[in-house]
């Protein structure tokens, strides 16, 4: 009976009026969010949030070198040295952060040759240990309509509950 509770319980979260949600376009993404870009930009931001299950998806160093990996610095300096992590626990998960700026080169689905090419980008993602696997939240998007969006996914992320 604590198995079938357990298969029940998932991520929550309050997401801000200004998101829009939209259908997750794949079995791995938990939830979709499209977050309206500021005057200057071109595009939108966005944010997923995937589930793997338990035991898929990788450890959080893992997913911290990626996500860093997927940002490339104009002047051909490590993004690593770059990059901002921090750790802390909200409602009792821990959660680990990563926020770094450059062109976002990320494979534009999994195992594609084909990759983004987006100067000027911003990447600030979480990895929410839960006792149920690890969910991932990536936000992703022009670097001002991604820095306009951070008091939003910092409450965002304040929300997060496993139950």
């Amino acid at each position: 009976m604590t198995h079938m509770i357990e298969l029940l319980m998932a991520l929550t979260f309050t997401a801000p009026p200004a998101w829009h949600t939209r259908p997750p376009s794949s079995n791995m993404r938990f939830a979709e969010f499209v977050i309206p870009r500021v005057q200057s930009d071109t595009e939108d931001a966005e944010l997923v949030i995937f589930y793997f299950g338990a035991g898929g998806g990788g450890d959080v160093e893992a997913n911290v070198e990626r996500w860093i990996g997927q940002v490339q610095q104009p002047d051909g300096s490590p993004s690593k040295s770059k990059a901002k992590r921090a750790e802390r626990t909200i409602n009792g998960l821990k959660v680990t952060t990563i926020d770094v700026s450059g062109t976002y080169t990320a494979e534009m689905r999994p195992g594609a040759t084909e990759h983004y090419n987006k100067p000027g980008y911003r990447l600030c993602a979480a990895f929410v240990d839960t006792s149920n696997g690890a969910y991932y939240i990536k936000l992703t998007g022009p670097a001002k309509t991604v820095g306009a969006a951070q008091p939003d996914y910092e409450k965002f992320l304040s929300s997060l509950k496993f139950n």
